[in-house]
């Protein structure tokens, strides 16, 4: 892929989600770029770009990037983990966005204890329902970040979602809205040794949305490097 072309592409979705962002009063989501399946001399240019974070779903895709990546980037942690993989990525991401469950929880807070760290990590919710993408239901939200929280492992530092595929834009706007109503609730309560400072939603094809309804951080792919296959 051409270094211009990448460029190019980058710096016209930072322009939508400052103008979306702006046009409803939320500072512009943090980007992260989505680079699985893409080689590290693919990713690398983005650096040169100012882009400093990348998100990665798999553990072992983490690990064999790691000696190109790892000293260029910020490496986020976004698909599902399964806790025996958890040992493997405890010392090397920034950000762990897909925490669904208390048995991985656990985990996350013993590696994190045994390597001498605090893992920062954000709740994943299931706005739609869909249990093949994980994610708690928002109404169980509070009282399992009430349990998480008093992990001495763990740094929750708020909410993640991923929306169901679908045209409808207004169903996905009243998602989207859903958890930023959400997020702004939890906040409030200021539950102890809880951080409610990121909202991680909208990937390539609903960015434009997440942007609009107050999402911190959006998760962008295809937008960047072009679909796959």
């Amino acid at each position: 892929m051409e270094e211009a072309l990448l460029c190019a592409r980058l710096e016209e979705v930072r322009r939508i989600l400052s103008a979306e962002a702006g046009a409803s009063g939320y500072a512009p989501p943090r980007l992260i770029a989505v680079t699985k399946t893409h080689p590290p001399e693919m990713i690398l240019p983005l650096a040169a770009m100012g882009q400093e974070d990348i998100g990665e779903n798999r553990v072992q895709e983490i690990v064999d990037k790691l000696p190109a990546l790892e000293e260029k980037f910020r490496i986020h942690l976004i698909g599902r983990l399964q806790s025996n993989k958890v040992k493997y990525i405890i010392e090397h991401v920034c950000l762990i966005h897909s925490l669904d469950r208390l048995s991985l929880a656990e985990e996350i807070d013993r590696q994190a204890q045994k390597h001498g760290r605090a893992m920062p990590v954000l709740v994943q919710i299931s706005p739609a329902g869909e249990p093949q993408k994980g994610g708690i239901a928002p109404e169980q939200a509070r009282d399992f970040l009430r349990e998480v929280a008093r992990m001495p492992g763990l740094e929750v530092r708020g909410l993640m979602a991923v929306m169901p595929l679908s045209q409808d834009e207004e169903y996905l706007s009243g998602l989207f809205a859903g958890m930023r109503t959400l997020f702004d609730r939890l906040r409030e309560e200021a539950i102890d040794r809880v951080r409610m400072e990121e909202l991680s939603m909208g990937m390539s094809g609903d960015y434009r949305l997440a942007a609009r309804n107050g999402a911190t951080m959006v998760r962008i792919g295809s937008a960047l490097f072009g679909p796959r296959g």
